[in-house]
């Protein structure tokens, strides 16, 4: 099995926008168009789930997520697309007794199996026993994608982000983060006098490390300029409120792009705080990575899972 046949849109646009708060501040901001590589695999989800679908060769994949996981969304999607089986393993064992959201009931209709397991279940999921079980009630030769897709597949594939904005006018290149796979691909595949910024759109303080390991299984150890800063969460994932609702929505009509709300607004944000902090030398070529599209199934403010992990 070939993804390529999906016929992404690679290398993904890079679009310049006009934008008075950043240039006040002597920011050029950049928009890093990765929402338009395909329109049921769009961004980050392409670039990190293509050499694990790959490797899976057309057997069945069961992969994890939340109640409003893009990656769920987007497994089920290529499996549909593909032909091939999927199970999502999704956490909280109470959501099997309520009506499917509209990011699950996606799933279900593009033919992913839903599994409910407690939460306490789905922290353990690495454990091999834990593991086996999950297995247990999947055809045969199933293939495990791990949450988020972030494995050392998924820091190869998003490798070529970095590559793609290596030769490009840019000094800062950030991206919404969950598990963090993302940005370790994009750290490493920048040039030497690039570095990358991640915005964890999760509490916890755990990002740093993640992206160090993961680092470390694709690449030997660690690669590229790459910091994070983690303030701009809303609480949690799948959390947001009503000033980064109109924030959003205030973006939108400057640039006439939808703006999804669980990663792309908490990065964009986050980037209009640290240019109004002077957090970017005036001059500063920033690109903002748009990982995902904003159709507004996974759109819910203030109240949520706000777990510590997400995709």
């Amino acid at each position: 099995m070939t993804v390529s046949r999906l016929r992404p849109r690679l290398p993904s646009p890079l679009e310049a926008v006009v934008d008075e708060r950043f240039e006040r501040h002597g920011v050029r901001l950049l928009l890093k168009r990765d929402d338009l590589i395909h329109p049921d695999l769009p961004g980050n989800k392409w670039r990190k789930l293509a050499l694990n679908l790959e490797a899976a060769a057309g057997r069945p994949v069961l992969t994890f997520g939340g109640a409003y996981s893009n990656h769920l969304r987007a497994t089920a999607a290529a499996g549909r697309l593909l032909g091939f089986a999927t199970t999502g393993v999704v956490r909280g064992d109470e959501l099997a007794e309520r009506p499917l959201n509209p990011s699950l009931a996606r799933c279900a209709a593009d033919g992913m199996r839903l599994v409910f397991v407690a939460r306490s279940t789905y922290r353990a999921k690495d454990d091999p026993a834990v593991l086996a079980e999950l297995l247990r009630d999947a055809p045969p030769g199933t293939y495990v994608v791990p949450e988020g897709g972030s494995n050392a597949l998924a820091v190869r594939g998003c490798l070529e982000l970095g590559r793609e904005l290596a030769e490009a006018p840019v000094d800062v290149a950030a991206v919404a983060c969950g598990t963090g796979g993302t940005l370790a691909g994009l750290a490493a595949g920048l040039g030497t006098e690039q570095r990358a910024l991640g915005v964890p759109v999760l509490r916890g303080g755990f990002l740093g490390a993640a992206v160090e390991e993961l680092q470390e299984a694709a690449l030997g150890g660690r690669r590229g300029a790459w910091s994070l800063d983690e303030r701009f969460h809303f609480g949690g994932y799948a959390r947001t409120d009503p000033a980064l609702d109109a924030f959003a929505r205030d973006f939108e009509a400057r640039h006439g792009l939808v703006v999804e709300r669980l990663y792309v607004a908490k990065m964009l944000y986050g980037l209009l705080a640290l240019a109004e902090e002077g957090a970017f030398p005036s001059g500063t070529r920033l690109a903002a990575v748009i990982t995902g599209s904003g159709d507004g199934s996974n759109v819910r403010a203030l109240t949520g899972e706000g777990d510590r992990r997400g995709e």
